[in-house]
């Protein structure tokens, strides 16, 4: 049986996911571009370096932006193209992001109440 990543690592495998299929298709590249590959890179390295670790919530509802506003600029397009996308191309991905960012929305409406 395989052994189940960290979070973390989770998070790096949907975001190359995501940047790969917009390259791909948005931009009808079949390797990753320069800029695309930047990207990839840049994110896999603040996922690596976030401060919340294994504990993280999903970007989206971080109260700590660490991108730069260029590439978050450039993320949220990526993701903006992507999103309903990756439940046709990535569905356990998709699924798995969509189930993390409901739990982190009832954590938080849960704590308010």
């Amino acid at each position: 049986m395989k052994a189940k990543g960290t979070l973390i690592q989770e998070e790096q495998k949907v975001i190359e996911q995501m940047i790969r299929l917009y390259c791909r298709q948005k931009e009808g590249n079949e390797t990753l571009c320069a800029q695309c590959e930047a990207l990839r890179q840049y994110a896999l390295a603040r996922l690596e370096h976030c401060p919340f670790g294994e504990k993280k919530t999903t970007c989206k509802q971080c109260p700590i932006h660490c991108y730069r506003p260029d590439m978050r600029e450039q993320m949220k397009s990526v993701m903006r193209y992507v999103g309903p996308r990756m439940l046709w191309h990535h569905p356990k991905a998709a699924l798995w992001h969509l189930w993390r960012e409901f739990n982190v929305q009832q954590k938080r409406k849960n704590s308010v109440d």
